[in-house]
Formats: structure tokens, C-alpha cells, sequence
């Protein structure tokens, strides 16, 4: 049996010194930012993304083992181990496999097989299988018996009884049941159909109603929504084998289990019983079990791929471009409740805050400017970030009309997303920043913050609550929560993170340090002030060597005593600067920023055994542009004027728009009418694409086309493609989406974009949107 580091690395295509490597980095409490930033040399390079994909292949195998064990050591104890036994067991490479080996041997609920062995009936059941030629009426007449323990009534019982054990014996056929499971897999298909009287209840579902799809070519957010539906109780499923139910001739199922087990129809007189047998096994038990196994693997390749595409949204709004230092303007709007409004300081602190009512009922417009004009005065106001919820429309006019009237201010303005907002506002950590705070003024704090850094203040929301994701609460929530908190780590520690200004939060998130150590550095830096150096980390209660390995790298400290401090060069690293400061007859401040010089400078003179040419080169490129910030430069969508709802719309406008989710069939966008609209992945490019990721991130700003606009149904399609044709009215979508181009139109798109099959996909989505269109205020 192949050891783990070696099945690893011939999945990663590395080789297993590298996987080992880092399964001991990882064994011995490092993290895989760490790894993959300053440990390159031990991995030979493996990157962030191979070396997650590492992590969770390392977990699965691990309990893959613990389970080997546990069944080699359950099967030693039955006494029942046998050499070839043992060796299936030990090259098993999946759960399943193991199972399937260990299912004759597991504990079970008395079945009829049992108690016919008991009766006396395995003979009787081997000699048929064995021996076709014999009589199975004649056969069976000699197990007969009135008496004793476990009498046998007459024939029909003893041949019922040998057919039981048959039965078992076929359906625990550890290689069978596997060659049965991947042809299933391969020729079977799962249907749909509404339950009766739900047709009107469960509208949504409609493309469902009368659905099949092949298991192979069924997609993830589809999987989803069928087992949605189900569980809504709308839809019936049928997990099918490919097979027409109606014939009377055996299926291939029924031939391939015959094969296996050397029976054959030739006439001879056991020949219809065992026969029966295969039957019986393939329609009451190998079926049904194998259906089950369709639904979980279904079940499992949509919930990889929908925490993969939460995660990769997640990332893309967490690593958004940041607005930075400047002070800015929180708006949470609202209409009878008004306006709650909360000015931030450059470095995020919250220094005032007041609440307007310029909307229905107290229509206060003119009061509301001048309110909004005082404090941008007072508070030097650059930015002014306006939440997407409730009357943001309205409050963004307002916005634009104080623009307009005070150009002097030079104020950019910018619809933020307030998803996870009101989840921030009443946290715990928000009452202990602002304890007199009301939480509406606490969610326009946070609105302002997500304008100047996203990174910074999402993270004080759990990423389940951000919405990036699709039926994220049909997932398994430990393995979403898992992926996302690696995402989480991972776009913070790629950022870096200022030691004398983050949250608690924030710094959690850091490598190596947690919420404890979170804790206590805030503690240390309020009861001491700004640490000078990273060195000085080492006085905080309970941060030992290990915690300043692995988060020093990763903390920045601006204008502090080392300038190297506000760099990603580790503390450990410090001394090959020194060899270079020597090398090149110059002090640090002088070296910094000087890329002639510094590209010049070939990497290998300074490495050494510790510290090979990778970890020389990065230091060298760290020096060029000290704590680089990977994210994107800042830019806002603008919302065309006088298109403030869903019915300002007309198929065929153009107008700016930001994506606010990506799904595996398309993208949202926000476009300013209080109801995002979609981009179905059939029009987003030229060219043909698999994942719409390829063209669109959340975050990003886009041109979009109007398509249709269907009011009833509160649902908007959009076009990244300004050629596209805009729908004859009456045309619509295949499947009856409603919100994007029509069946003809589709057509249309065929010679750049082949359409997916199915419309499904199309109306679960508009659906979704229309559903989180309606609950947007809070």
C-alpha cells in the first residue's frame, strides 16, 4: 500500500519529497500561508492552492486509515480475516471501496439470509448455485423439517431461505457492487417530476416538473436545486439506472451479477430459480442501495463544487479594491426610520454620527443636505459609501443633489454592500466597540469601513453571511466553514495586516495567532501604545517562538524603529538584508525603493543553506515595494440617473453595474434598481466559457445590456455582449426563465455559446434573485 505522501504527490504531480515536506511543516503547527510564503525552499515551491488542496486530501486519508484500522481490527475479531482479505482491504484507495469490502462482515439487524443459515439452508443454496443440473424442488425437499430450533416449513420456505442467502451473498460482492456502482453512474439518469397539488406552491420549481438529466453531465447548482425541491417536498426524484422499467428481459445489471456468479439460462432444471435470484438481488437490494450511493455522490460533487465557488467569491470580495485612508461618510438608508448616518476617520475610527429623515414620511430633504453638508465640512469628508439596501436609490439622489450643490466638497460617492451588516451590528464585538451605540448607526460604521478597506472589515463577519455563496444552507455547514475560513486566512495574510491598527479580528486571522492572541495583543497595545517593532511582540502574554514564526511575516508596522517592519520580509530573514546592505556599500532606507539597483543583484550570491535563491528572491522584490498590497486599484460603478426601480428599466439600456455574486451559471449584478439582475453564463463572452469566473468577479465594475425586464416576477436579464439582439416580446428563455434571452435568441447564441441544457439552473436562479431582491432591507 502506497503511503500517503506518495498518493499525495502523484495527485499534485509533485514529487513526494515536497508533499512530505509539508504534511511535517503541518504536523508540527505551521500554517499554510507560512508554508507557502517562507518555507519554499523545504516544498520546492508549492503554492497556497496545491497546498490546501494538500491539507484536505491529508485529512481525508487520515480518517480513510483510522476507518481501515478499525474495519482490519472489527473483521480479526469475527475471526474471519484471511490473507486475501486483508490485502483487499490494505489497497482500497476510497471510503467506499472499504465499505463495500467490509459490508458481509459488518453488524447488522437480524436479516432472512441469517436465519436461514441458522435453518440449516446454506447448503441447499450452494449446491444450486454450484451444481445447476440438480432439481431445486427435489433438492430443497430434503431440508424440510417440523422440528426443532429453527424448523423449516415446507419447500417453498427452504428454497425462499436459500434465495435470501443467495440474495446477500450477490449484493455484499465487494467488486460487483463496485462495477456495478460506475455503470449506474455512467448510463443512469436522475428525474424529476411535481408532486400532485404542489404545482402552484412549488412555481419555482417548474423546470422541474418534468425533468431528466444523465448523472454525468448534471451540474452542481441543478443537483442542488433538485434535492431543494425535494426537500420542500414540491418534487419526486427518481435516481434511474438507465434501464426501461417496462421491459420484461434482464437488465445488464441482472447480466452482470449472472456472469459474475456463473449463471447462465440453458435449460436446466435450477436454471429458473437461480435466475429469480439475480433478480431478486439486482431489483430489491444492489438497486436500491446503488441509488442511495447516486444521490450521495451527487450530493457530494455539488457541495465540493458550491463551497468552491463560495470560497472563490468569498476571495474576490475580501481582496476588493480598498477606497484606503480617507475619511469617509457611512450611510445606512432607510425610509420611516430615516437615514442613519456615521462620519470615519482616516485610520477607521468612528468620530461622529447623526440620522437624517429626507425620505417619506418627514420628507426632510433640504434639512437632510445641509446635515450632510456641516459634517463633510467639519470632517474633511473624500468618500461617502451608501448602503444597498432599503431607499438606497433615494439616498444616493440625495447624495448626487449635495454633489451638485457643493462641488467645492469634491465627494466621490458609492453603493456598498450591506450583506452581513446587521450581523456585525448586533455581534458582540461590535457592542464592545461602540456600547452606546444604536445598531443601525453601527451598521452605517461598518458600511463606511467596508468602503476604506474590505479585507478589514469583513472579516468581523462570518463568512456564511456575506451571501456570496448558492443553497449554502444545504451544505454540510462544518466542511463550508472549514473552506471558508482557509479563504478568510488566506486573503489576510496575502494582504499583511498593521500591527497598530487592526481589530481583534482581524488579527485572529493572522497566521499563528487566534482569537486569544488576538485578544491579548489589542490588551498590550491600548495598555502600552504602538509597538515600535515587531520584536516587541515577544511581550505579549502567551505569544511564544512558534506564534512569532509563523505571524511576524505577516504583520506590518508603519514608520516603527526597523523599516524592514513594514515589509514582508521575516524577522528570521533579517540577516540575508544585512548581506545585501553590505554587498551593495548602502543603509536600508537608501535601498528601499531602488529597483535598478535591486534587479541588478543576483539572488544566488546571497543564499545560503538555510536560505536558498527563492526566499533571496522574494526578499529582493520585498525591498523594490515594501508591503505591496495585491489588491486592485479603487474604482465605483455609477448608477445611471432617473433608473432608481425595476420598472425604470427598458431592454436595450446600457448602463454600469457591479457584480454582487458568482454563480456556476452565471453572475448578479447590481445595476441600482433595489433587484440584481443576471448575466447568464450564455452571455458573458464571445467565446465559449465553462465557469463564468472567467470573465466576472464579485466586486467588479461592468457594462452590462438590458435584455428583459419581467415586473411581476421582479426579474432582470442582462448581457455582457452589447451585440446581442434584444427579445421579441413574448420571446423567453428555454425553460422558462423569464429574466434572460429567449429560446430563439439562444439560438442566436449557439455559434459563440452553446446554451446549457436545461433551464433549471436559469429560473432557480432569477428566482433566487427575486427572493434576494425582496429581503435586501434589513
Amino acid at each position: 500500500m502506497p503511503n500517503i505522501a506518495s498518493v499525495i504527490a502523484s495527485e499534485l504531480a509533485v514529487r513526494e519529497q515536497q508533499v512530505q515536506a509539508a504534511i511535517d511543516l503541518l504536523d508540527g503547527g505551521s500554517t499554510v500561508p507560512f508554508i507557502a510564503r517562507y518555507r519554499k525552499e523545504a516544498t520546492g515551491m508549492l503554492d497556497d492552492t496545491q497546498l490546501r488542496t494538500l491539507e484536505e486530501r491529508l485529512r481525508y486519508l487520515r480518517e480513510m486509515e483510522a476507518r481501515r484500522t478499525a474495519i482490519i481490527d472489527s473483521i480479526k475479531q469475527q475471526g474471519k480475516m484471511t490473507p486475501e482479505l486483508e490485502a483487499a482491504l490494505l489497497k482500497a484507495d476510497s471510503k467506499a471501496r472499504l465499505e463495500d469490502i467490509y459490508l458481509p462482515f459488518k453488524e447488522k439487524r437480524r436479516t432472512k439470509a441469517q436465519i436461514a443459515r441458522e435453518a440449516g439452508l446454506e447448503p441447499l443454496a450452494d449446491l444450486l448455485l454450484q451444481n445447476p443440473d440438480r432439481d431445486p424442488q427435489a433438492e430443497a425437499a430434503a431440508y424440510v423439517k417440523a422440528e426443532g430450533e429453527h424448523p423449516v416449513a415446507d419447500v417453498k420456505a427452504a428454497l425462499e431461505g436459500a434465495r435470501a442467502i443467495l440474495v446477500e451473498r450477490f449484493s455484499e460482492h465487494a467488486d460487483l457492487t463496485g462495477s456495478l456502482r460506475e455503470a449506474m453512474w455512467s448510463r443512469g439518469a436522475l428525474k424529476a417530476g411535481v408532486r400532485d397539488g404542489k404545482q402552484a406552491a412549488g412555481a419555482k420549481f417548474a423546470d422541474y416538473f418534468d425533468f431528466s438529466e444523465p448523472y454525468e453531465k448534471l451540474p452542481s447548482h441543478r443537483i442542488l436545486a433538485l434535492l431543494r425541491g425535494e426537500k420542500e417536498e414540491v418534487l419526486s426524484l427518481d435516481f434511474g439506472d438507465g434501464e426501461d422499467p417496462e421491459s420484461k428481459e434482464p437488465t445488464q445489471y441482472e447480466n452482470r451479477i449472472a456472469a459474475t456468479f456463473g449463471i447462465a439460462r440453458k435449460g436446466r432444471p435450477a436454471d429458473g430459480f437461480l435466475s429469480d435470484c439475480v433478480r431478486w438481488a439486482w431489483r430489491t437490494r444492489i438497486k436500491t442501495a446503488l441509488a442511495l450511493d447516486m444521490r450521495m455522490r451527487l450530493w457530494q460533487q455539488a457541495e465540493t463544487e458550491a463551497v468552491r465557488v463560495f470560497a472563490a467569491n468569498l476571495r474576490d470580495l475580501l481582496l476588493a479594491a480598498p477606497a484606503g485612508g480617507r475619511a469617509t461618510l457611512g450611510l445606512d438608508p432607510g425610509f420611516r426610520t430615516g437615514v442613519k448616518v456615521a462620519v470615519i476617520d482616516r485610520t477607521g475610527k468612528m468620530v461622529d454620527h447623526a440620522t437624517i429623515y429626507p425620505h417619506e414620511p418627514a420628507r426632510k430633504w433640504n434639512e437632510s443636505m445641509l446635515t450632510l453638508a456641516q459634517l463633510c465640512v467639519k470632517h474633511r469628508i473624500e468618500l461617502v459609501a451608501i448602503g444597498n439596501g432599503t431607499a438606497s436609490r433615494e439616498t444616493e439622489k440625495l447624495v448626487t443633489d449635495l454633489m451638485k450643490a457643493k462641488p467645492d466638497l469634491k465627494l466621490t460617492k458609492a453603493i456598498v454592500s450591506e450583506a452581513g451588516a446587521s450581523v456585525y451590528s448586533a455581534s458582540e464585538f461590535a457592542s464592545k466597540e461602540f456600547p452606546d451605540l444604536d445598531v443601525s448607526i453601527r451598521g452605517a460604521v461598518s458600511i463606511a469601513r467596508r468602503l476604506q478597506d474590505p479585507l478589514g472589515e469583513l472579516v468581523k463577519v462570518p463568512p456564511q453571511s456575506i451571501g456570496v455563496g448558492q443553497y449554502q444552507h444545504d451544505l454540510n455547514q462544518h466542511a463550508l466553514a472549514r473552506a471558508l475560513d482557509a479563504t478568510v486566512e488566506d486573503c489576510v495574510n496575502a494582504v499583511g495586516v498593521d500591527l497598530n491598527t487592526a481589530s481583534a479580528p482581524l488579527l485572529a486571522r493572522v497566521s499563528g495567532i487566534g482569537e486569544t492572541l488576538a485578544t491579548n495583543i489589542v490588551a498590550h497595545r491600548d495598555a502600552n501604545g504602538p509597538f515600535p517593532s515587531r520584536d516587541k511582540l515577544k511581550e505579549v502574554p502567551r505569544l511564544g517562538p512558534k506564534a512569532f514564526e509563523q505571524c511576524a511575516g505577516f504583520l506590518r508596522i508603519r514608520d516603527g524603529e526597523n523599516p524592514l517592519d513594514a515589509s514582508g520580509v521575516h524577522p528570521e530573514s533579517y540577516p540575508i538584508v544585512k548581506k545585501i546592505l553590505a554587498a551593495t556599500k548602502s543603509d536600508i532606507k537608501a535601498l528601499i525603493g531602488q529597483t535598478k539597483m535591486l534587479q541588478g543583484l543576483k539572488p544566488q550570491a546571497f543564499a545560503d543553506e538555510k536560505f536558498g535563491i527563492p526566499t533571496v528572491s522574494d526578499i529582493l522584490k520585498e525591498l523594490e515595494k515594501p508591503g505591496r498590497d495585491p489588491r486592485p486599484e479603487f474604482k465605483t460603478a455609477t448608477f445611471q440617473e432617473g433608473v432608481e426601480k425595476i420598472t425604470d428599466l427598458k431592454p436595450g439600456m446600457i448602463l454600469e453595474a457591479t457584480i454582487t455574486n458568482v454563480a456556476a451559471f452565471g453572475a448578479f449584478a447590481d445595476i441600482g434598481v433595489h433587484q440584481d439582475g443576471l448575466i447568464h453564463i450564455s452571455a458573458m463572452s464571445e467565446r465559449r466559457i465553462n465557469d463564468p469566473r472567467e470573465v466576472v468577479k464579485p466586486g467588479q465594475v461592468v457594462k452590462v445590456k438590458v435584455l428583459e425586464v419581467d415586473v411581476p416576477r421582479n426579474r432582470i436579464g442582462l448581457t455582457l455582449r452589447m451585440s446581442d439582439p434584444i427579445p421579441a416580446p413574448g420571446e423567453r428563455r428555454s425553460g422558462g426563465g423569464g429574466g434572460g434571452a429567449s429560446a430563439k435568441l439562444v439560438d442566436r447564441y449557439k455559434p459563440r455559446q452553446e446554451a446549457p441544457s436545461g433551464g433549471g439552473a436559469f429560473a432557480a436562479a432569477l428566482a433566487k434573485a427575486a427572493e434576494k431582491g425582496r429581503s435586501k432591507g434589513r
